[in-house]
């Protein structure tokens, strides 16, 4: 089998980075300072790309990583603190949408983009499924008010605190307040079990990380879109519903064994904002 990555020793300046910044440790330097694979690098290694990305003149070659698939980073393009401040601020949880549909490659884009956000062990287990058509769409909002009259009936304590009777309300006077008229739903999903993981690794452990990765993968569906002229907001009671409601769950149609782990509204934002509202101030605890 071809080894699991090379080194091109007339250009490679033997610094070692590469073995400092992999997460898992399967570099090894050999007597002149070149890097070779550690013996269980082939079970051990997550394919996260960080030794290829990080050589400062390209020598290091990963079999399963195609360097030219690896664009180069361009530092023109890094925003500066205060743009990177302004791009957090100025987001906004979208919850009216224009009657415009969005274009599918423009969707894929977004998502496309959302891949690229960190997950446990760079699993990247992440799987979506977006919803476009407007019956479709009615019918999950129909399909979380029933679950929402179901709870105000056996637990309606919590059924109050959470305002449900409100949104029930709003449904039967012909406002859907679940979806809000959003014309697209994406649902991230995945499996309920973690899958065979690598000798050493407890999979409790990796179960109690899983929601994480959904949910940083959907912050980076939300931020991304943004860029593409689009809003997004959580659709937390759709997600709510579809692991506590079993007509839910089948309506999202996800594969056998599979779970939803969170979704996500999105369409062409209705409205424009014009300030940047003032958040409460952060409660920190130092110790430096």
């Amino acid at each position: 089998m071809e080894a699991l990555f090379k080194i091109d020793r007339d250009t490679c300046n033997r610094d070692g980075i590469c073995k400092e910044v992999c997460p898992v440790d399967v570099i090894n330097l050999s007597d002149d300072g070149s890097p070779v694979p550690s013996i269980d690098a082939e079970e051990v290694c997550i394919r996260c790309g960080h030794c290829l990305a990080v050589c400062p003149t390209g020598s290091l070659s990963h079999r399963d990583i195609e360097k030219a698939d690896c664009p180069p980073v361009q530092p023109a393009l890094q925003p500066a603190p205060e743009q990177c401040e302004y791009f957090l601020r100025q987001r906004r949880s979208i919850r009216t949408y224009k009657e415009k549909p969005v274009p599918r490659d423009l969707l894929q884009k977004l998502i496309e983009t959302a891949r690229y956000a960190p997950s446990g062990h760079n699993s990247q287990k992440v799987k979506w499924r977006v919803f476009g058509k407007r019956e479709e769409l009615d019918m999950l909002s129909g399909i979380t008010v029933d679950w929402m009259r179901w709870v105000i009936d056996v637990l309606p304590e919590r059924a109050a605190g959470l305002h449900f009777e409100r949104r029930v309300k709003r449904w039967e006077s012909g406002v859907d307040g679940i979806l809000r008229g959003a014309p697209i739903l994406i649902v991230a999903h995945g499996e309920k079990e973690t899958p065979a993981l690598p000798p050493g690794h407890v999979p409790e452990m990796d179960n109690q990380s899983a929601p994480l990765d959904y949910a940083i993968a959907l912050t980076y569906l939300e931020l991304a879109a943004t860029g593409l002229g689009l809003g997004a907001c959580w659709a937390g009671y759709v997600y709510k519903a579809a692991n506590a409601y079993p007509p839910m769950h089948k309506a999202l149609g996800l594969p056998e064994g599979h779970q939803c782990f969170g979704a996500m509204m999105a369409g062409y934002p209705e409205f424009s904002y014009k300030l940047l509202p003032l958040r409460n101030p952060p409660v920190i605890t130092w110790q430096l």
